[in-house]
Order: C-alpha cells, then structure tokens, then sequence
C-alpha cells in the first residue's frame, strides 16, 4: 500500500476512500484546506486504488482491507489514531476500528455504509459476473460516470483494478460477518457520522443521533463531498476530531 503522509501536529489523521476512488487524488484539498492545515494526515490508497499494488490474489473485501489498515497501524506504532473513512471506506474504517481497539480515539465516517446491501454505484457493479465486468464492465461503468458529469470518479475509476472495484462492491451488497452499524455503535472511540447536505433525508440522521453519535452535514454537497465541498468537510472532519 502507498500513502501520502503529510508531517504535523495533532493524533494522526488516517484518511480511506471509497470505492473505485484514490486518497491521493480526493484529499489533499482537503487536509491542505484552513480547518485541517498543519495536521499529521496519511492518505492511504487501499490496494487495487490509485498508486497502491494490484495483486491478484488479494481478496479486496471490506475485511480484507481493514486487516490491511490494521497492519499498517501496527506496523508504525502508532499508540493513538483517528480514522477517517467515506462510503465503502467507512465501512473499512469501522472494521479496522474493531480490531484496533482503542487505539482510535475518533471514527470518522462520511455516508458509510451501515447495512449490506450496497449503494446504486456499488449493486449495478456487483450486478455483473466478475470475469465480464473485468472483460467489458469497468469499461463501461467508466463511460457512464464520463457521460454523467462525473468526470473526477472516471478519472479515479481509470486508474483503479477492475478486480478490485467489483469484489468491493460485491463485500457491500454482501456485508460482512458482523453487521457495521452495531460495530460503529459499539465501538469505545469517539463517533461521528456526516452527510452531504444534499443526501438528505436519510433514515439515518435521526437515527444515528438518538443513539447518542454526533451528526454532521456539509453543506453544498452531496456523496461526493471531498470534491464538491473540500473545504466544508474539512471543517467537519476537523471538528469531529477535536480533542475533548
């Protein structure tokens, strides 16, 4: 796995995208942006994204990448971390969460997702035999988000291994072993859940929020919150990780 690591102060602040997407690519507007600048970040691009390997015998499922992460911890000892993770890859930030214990002090997550089941994105990839989406598929889906306007995910999606989108989304139709909502409500750290304004309503808000887990919106925004709004989610992710 390659990262980009920014030197500063502050607990580390570990950033993971969401699928088909690139750390490297969605963030360094955003930990460069007034809220966030000056912080120690790490912006990982999981494997099978961005300038991170591609190994074909990689199993690339939320678990598979959350051990990863958990590795990585591990690996520079790191006594405390905050984790910040958007859609699929705040369900990979929950998983991780689970095996680091408290270690993480906040769990940061952008319109992750809570339940199997997948997002549109996410089904209609699933939705193919995985030999066909890499044959034909991932060309496709990168002419439809080209088509749609949604010119920085194609970009994103260009650079990323057709195996690895499709067994990604296939983990979130899925789900996991144990559910990510009860692990994100269990979880000791401090949590907060935020949502593009635009996303909204969603069951969520309400629900999240009468379990006790701080809710965020930024604004002029929607899924794709780290290019419409870099410097609103700054803000957000800044104060959700503010030291109590």
């Amino acid at each position: 796995m390659r990262y980009l690591e920014l030197e500063g102060s502050g607990i580390p602040l570990l950033i993971l995208h969401g699928l088909g997407c690139a750390s490297s690519f969605e963030y360094p507007h955003v930990v460069s942006a007034p809220a966030l600048r000056g912080r120690h970040a790490i912006l990982l691009d999981l494997l099978g994204f961005g300038f991170s390997d591609r190994p074909e015998d990689f199993g690339y499922r939320v678990e598979d990448h959350a051990r990863q992460v958990h590795g990585l911890i591990r690996e520079r000892n790191f006594q405390q971390i905050d984790i910040y993770g958007h859609s699929m890859g705040g369900s990979i930030a929950i998983e991780a969460a689970d095996l680091l214990g408290d270690k993480v002090q906040n769990l940061v997550v952008s319109e992750a997702n809570l339940d199997r089941g997948g997002g549109m994105f996410s089904r209609a990839i699933a939705a193919w035999k995985e030999v066909d989406y890499m044959r034909t598929g991932h060309s496709a889906m990168l002419i439809q988000a080209q088509a749609s306007g949604n010119g920085a995910w194609a970009a994103m999606m260009r650079a990323a291994s057709a195996r690895a989108v499709h067994r990604g989304a296939a983990s979130l139709v899925e789900g996991g072993s144990r559910d990510w909502r009860s692990q994100f409500l269990q979880h000791p750290s401090q949590k907060t859940f935020i949502f593009g304004k635009r996303s909204l309503p969603d069951p969520d808000f309400e629900f999240l929020s009468s379990r006790g887990i701080r809710v965020d919106i930024v604004d002029d925004a929607g899924h794709s919150m780290a290019i419409e709004n870099p410097g609103g989610l700054a803000a957000a992710i800044a104060q959700a990780t503010m030291t109590a």
